[in-house]
């Protein structure tokens, strides 16, 4: 648009123009007129504003992200999508989920993914436990989710992928791990041995027998750092090295089996298979180990 006034000078720098008192009025004034624009979008037709939101979502995380009333006021119509692609206000969305994610510090966990179909696994066995996911992507994502986490009282977002669900909602109730804490320490130097000891850090859990005996994770708030770095943080981001959490789970069959191999060269080449599959399962095998995993898998 045009804008008419005899108070700002026409020849100067935009620096210039950005600090000054007028122009930061009117900025005001059209970020509050597009707010109360897209509220009224939002409540006069929502199925056609849910129709039009992956078009409109990157400029409200970016407005909500520059400038705190429009937050504020876009907290009426800003949408959360889910991986089913159903739509949800974020008061909505919180009461949807508080019941079976709210943790034992009642605390809201919003269980997200960036790419459903690389995450497939974790997506899948998240919602056979009933937990909803949200499909949460986009270059602003990172610093959206921190603003948001801010914002609202009481909710913590969490990617399904770093760390096992037990951990990302903890309740009170513990399951009771079939290993002693013998047979762990046994156990350990096996699996330290199979993986880069720089990028992975090996621990056993106390999970269902029905999830995989081996699952990769990256702690969220290493990933965020370096989201971040990605993003163009540099600087401090970049002391964050490419950390990994190679999770044992005690109760599953697979893990029990190797305790009763009697060969040490037979229980290196059973952790080695499994822990490649993990591997795998991430996308993380490649090169000359992913050639030797396909001939000694056939």
């Amino acid at each position: 648009g045009v804008i008419d006034s005899p108070d700002i000078p026409l020849n100067v720098s935009r620096s210039y123009l950005q600090s000054d008192g007028n122009v930061k009025k009117i900025s005001a004034h059209i970020t509050k007129k597009v707010a109360d624009k897209l509220a009224e979008m939002f409540k006069k037709d929502r199925a056609d504003f849910e129709s039009k939101w992956s078009d409109l979502k990157v400029f409200v995380q970016y407005g909500m992200l520059s400038d705190d009333k429009f937050a504020d006021k876009s907290k009426a119509f800003t949408l959360l999508t889910n991986t089913e692609g159903k739509h949800f206000t974020m008061d909505e969305y919180q009461e949807k989920v508080a019941a079976l994610q709210t943790d034992k510090d009642k605390k809201v966990v919003i269980l997200y993914t960036n790419n459903p179909e690389e995450q497939f696994g974790f997506v899948k066995k998240a919602k056979d436990r009933g937990y909803d996911v949200l499909n949460i992507d986009g270059p602003l994502a990172p610093h959206w989710i921190a603003k948001m986490e801010q914002s609202m009282e009481n909710v913590s977002f969490a990617r399904v992928d770093a760390d096992t669900l037990d951990k990302l909602i903890q309740k009170d109730e513990e399951i009771p791990s079939k290993l002693t804490k013998e047979d762990e320490e046994s156990l350990i130097p096996l699996f330290t041995e199979v993986v880069d000891k720089e990028k992975f850090t090996v621990q056993f859990e106390s999970m269902s027998e029905k999830d995989a005996p081996i699952i990769i994770t990256q702690p969220e708030f290493i990933r965020r750092m370096m989201e971040q770095q990605k993003l163009g943080g540099g600087g401090f981001y970049g002391a964050f090295p490419e950390k990994y959490n190679l999770v044992v789970n005690s109760n599953h069959a697979k893990i029990s089996e190797i305790l009763g191999i009697k060969t040490a060269k037979s229980k290196e080449r059973k952790v080695k298979q499994l822990a490649d599959i993990a591997l795998l399962s991430q996308g993380m095998l490649k090169g000359e180990e992913l050639d030797r995993f396909i001939e000694r898998s056939i």
